[in-house]
């Protein structure tokens, strides 16, 4: 697939889980971290250092799509069965250029082409709902907390 973008997207190397891991966390404190509790801080960070997660991740089990400028990564896309978006984040001199809507695409694509899956999920973090609203997704119910977590489930249909 040719890219409209000046930066490539492609699934993750293992060697790549550490720096989109330590992307996560630090797009995490600057733009989630203050609507949340210490319990739902500490939620966020024991699930994206949990060694059985990346386990996962080595055997094929949690996909990773990252964007790259050169050979930094710039953003990342997690999916967790098939069908359920689990963190996605860029960084933030990158914010408002296509890479989360490209990294969604690119998920979107391999999943019907590959997996038959119509249906994608999401716990969208409250800093995220309205990206996620405009690239098609639809609320399954109000807003949520649990663990110190807030998000708002949605759905979209591919």
């Amino acid at each position: 697939m040719l890219s409209k973008h000046p930066y490539q997207i492609r699934s993750a190397y293992q060697d790549e889980w550490d720096d989109a891991m330590a992307l996560a966390w630090k797009t995490f404190l600057q733009f989630e971290a203050d609507c949340y509790t210490m319990e739902g801080v500490k939620n966020f960070e024991d699930f994206i250092t949990d060694t059985t997660l990346h386990r996962m991740f080595i055997m094929g089990a949690y996909q990773m799509v990252v964007a790259l400028d050169g050979k930094t990564i710039i953003g990342m896309i997690t999916l967790r069965n098939n069908s359920h978006i689990s963190l996605l984040f860029v960084d933030e001199k990158y914010h408002r250029q296509g890479v989360g809507r490209a990294l969604v695409e690119y998920l979107r694509e391999y999943l019907l082409s590959e997996t038959g899956v119509v249906r994608v999920t999401v716990n969208a973090s409250p800093y995220g709902v309205e990206f996620y609203h405009k690239i098609g997704f639809k609320d399954i119910r109000p807003e949520e907390k649990k663990g110190g977590i807030i998000y708002t489930p949605m759905e979209f249909v591919l």
